[in-house]
Formats: structure tokens, C-alpha cells, sequence
């Protein structure tokens, strides 16, 4: 077989699913066509006492080294294509630190300048990073209301609004679920051959679990859609009352994920359930990643995988399941990898 030929892998786990994989050369112009196309990976310890196979969707395989690369580049260019981003522009946005390295990395290619806002909860490794990417960065107090003008949303809305910048609002722009809709749920479909029967992805700006969870339930209306939820946000009780309580919101640990409003993204009818995690379980199953399964990642991702596993009672021999990695564990070196940082936050 020579090298311009197909070759293909095939990995068997515990079920009848086989995954192929084929490893194509790649070739890009720029960093941004390098986004996508990220790989399923069989959890093998972790989940060793579940009915059936669970695989895992690295999202840090993309170039920004997590899944919000996907909404940075539809945000973009849907703002390029109705005239709100212009040449030479400034894009001012509030963000956890991922949704800003992917546009940082789109706007580098395309000549955009960029304001970000975070929250002080979020790593030292996040805002330097942005930084090192060119990006200019605002910190702003966590403990306050969304309309507070020090949060860092309200802060965004006023930058943007005094340098005339475009403010993506991953939050409540549609672009944000439409990116997963049309990438992510096409790639878990595909590479589990329609086999999926359970998607798990952490809760926060709605955009992928309901671009992905809608994708796969008009391909399948069974497929189950399960969001976790860090105790301290509010989407949990929304999801099952209905009632937006903001005064339920408070500080949690884990980042990027779970909200203290309800994002517009947000569309109950794609969800079938959200649980609850803890910010130790979480933090320690990031760790449990690491040294069991090879898998380095963030914070939301051991939230999804910790959420998965207190929801293996309701899975069955024929199931299989995806749980997104959302983002790398570079950028909590100095948190959730910090022996004194976890025992000073009594995680350890």
C-alpha cells in the first residue's frame, strides 16, 4: 500500500460500534482552515464500569486548543458578510478566555484588532495567553450582577460601544449554536456512524450543547442530550421549572461554563436532562483525565465527564455515548494542577 492510498485503523471496543479513523496528510493556507475535524478517543478506565462504550470528542486538537475555535470563525464571518465587522476593525467581547483565543486567532489572519474582557475567577494562563496573542484584556470582579457596569459584560458592551468596535455576543448571536450545528454535530454523527445514543456537553453560552444536541436529534429524535451544570448556576433549575431565578447564581470554581442568566442560545426542546456537579469532583476528575486516560484538558471537560459518571444508572449495553473535552489543561496549570492551589481551595 503506498502513501497516497486510504488507510484506515479500525479500534473495536466493547460494543459492535467500530471507529475509523483515517490519518490523511493536511495541508493549510493558515492556521484557521486547521479547525474541526477533531477526533473521537475511547475512554478505557474511567468509565471501565459502564454498560458501554464511551468515547470522547477533544476539542483541544483545534488550533486554538479548544471547541469555541468553531464559533469564533462563524461569528466572523457572518459579521463580514452583513457589513457589522470592517476591514481593520476592533471586536470587543467578554469571554472565559477560549471564545477570545479563537477569535484572537481568526482576527490575526484577517487584520482585526481585539478588546477582551474576563472575569478574575478565570486562570493567569488564559489572560496571558490572549495577551501573548495581541489581544488587549480587561479583568472585572466575578461577584457581581450581569447589569453591574464593572461585569465584564457590561464592561465589553462599553468598550465596544466608545471605540465603535463589533461585540460578537457569543452569548445571545445565534452564529454561537449555528457553528455546532454545522460542524460538530456532523463530525459525532459521522465518525459514530449514526450509532450515538447519548451526547454530554457542560452547560454555559448554550451554543454546544444545542447547535450539537439539535444537529443530532434531527438525525435521530432518541438521541438523548444531557447538559451538567456547576451548583451555583441558574440553568439547572430553568431547564426544570421554567422559572430564571438570578438571585439563585453564586461563585463556583470551575470555568467556562453554567450562567447566572439565560443565554439566548438556550432552546429547552433540544435537552432531555442537566445535572448537577460539584467544583471537587469536577476539579479532581480533570486530574483523573490526565493520569488514567492520557487526556490533559480543562476544567468543563472533567465537569462533563464527572457529570456523566453520576448518570451511568441510566445506561444500557446498546448505548453509546459522546462526552465533549472542551478545552486543555495548559491553561489551569497554575489551578486545577497546583497541588497548593487545590489545597488552599479545599479540593485536596
Amino acid at each position: 500500500m503506498n502513501e497516497n492510498e486510504t488507510r484506515f485503523t479500525e479500534y473495536k471496543g466493547s460494543s459492535d460500534y467500530i471507529c475509523r479513523m483515517n490519518p490523511q496528510k493536511r495541508v493549510y493556507d493558515n492556521i484557521v482552515q486547521a479547525i474541526g475535524n477533531t477526533p473521537l478517543i475511547k475512554l478505557n478506565h474511567i468509565t471501565k464500569d459502564f454498560p458501554c462504550p464511551v468515547y470522547a470528542k477533544v476539542e483541544y486538537f483545534n488550533p486554538g486548543n479548544s471547541i469555541k475555535d468553531r464559533i469564533a470563525l462563524n461569528l466572523i464571518e457572518d459579521a463580514e458578510r452583513s457589513g457589522k465587522l470592517k476591514p481593520g476593525g476592533t471586536i470587543v467581547e467578554c469571554t472565559s478566555g477560549n471564545t477570545g483565543m479563537g477569535l484572537a486567532l481568526v482576527a490575526l489572519t484577517r487584520g482585526y484588532k481585539c478588546v477582551f474582557t474576563l472575569a478574575d475567577k478565570m486562570s493567569k494562563e488564559k489572560i496571558d495567553i490572549l495577551r501573548a496573542m495581541g489581544a488587549e484584556v480587561h479583568v472585572c470582579p466575578t461577584n457581581v450582577e450581569p447589569e453591574d457596569p464593572r461585569s465584564y459584560y457590561s464592561v465589553a458592551a462599553r468598550i465596544a460601544k466608545e471605540r465603535d468596535g463589533w461585540n460578537p455576543d457569543q452569548y445571545n448571536n445565534l452564529c454561537n449554536r449555528e457553528a455546532h450545528y454545522m460542524s460538530t454535530g456532523p463530525e459525532i454523527w459521522d465518525q459514530t456512524e449514526g450509532k450515538i445514543t447519548h451526547y454530554v456537553a457542560s452547560t454555559g453560552t448554550g451554543g454546544t450543547l444545542i447547535g450539537t444536541g439539535k444537529y443530532l436529534k434531527e438525525q435521530n429524535p432518541d438521541v438523548q442530550v444531557w447538559g451538567i451544570d456547576p451548583d451555583g448556576s441558574i440553568l439547572k433549575h430553568w431547564f426544570d421549572t421554567g422559572e430564571i431565578k438570578p438571585e439563585l447564581a453564586k461563585v463556583y470554581a470551575v470555568e467556562g461554563m453554567g450562567e447566572d442568566f439565560i443565554p439566548e442560545n438556550y432552546d429547552r426542546q433540544y435537552i432531555n436532562h442537566i445535572e448537577t456537579i460539584q467544583d471537587k469532583e469536577s476539579l479532581l476528575m480533570c486530574r483523573r483525565l490526565a493520569k488514567e486516560e492520557g487526556l490533559f484538558c480543562g476544567s468543563s471537560a472533567g465537569a462533563a465527564v464527572q457529570g456523566l459518571l453520576q448518570l451511568k444508572d441510566k445506561l444500557k449495553p446498546t448505548d453509546l455515548v459522546v462526552v465533549i473535552l472542551h478545552d486543555h489543561g495548559s491553561r489551569y496549570v497554575g489551578k486545577i494542577y497546583n497541588d497548593e492551589w487545590m489545597k488552599e481551595k479545599g479540593f485536596l
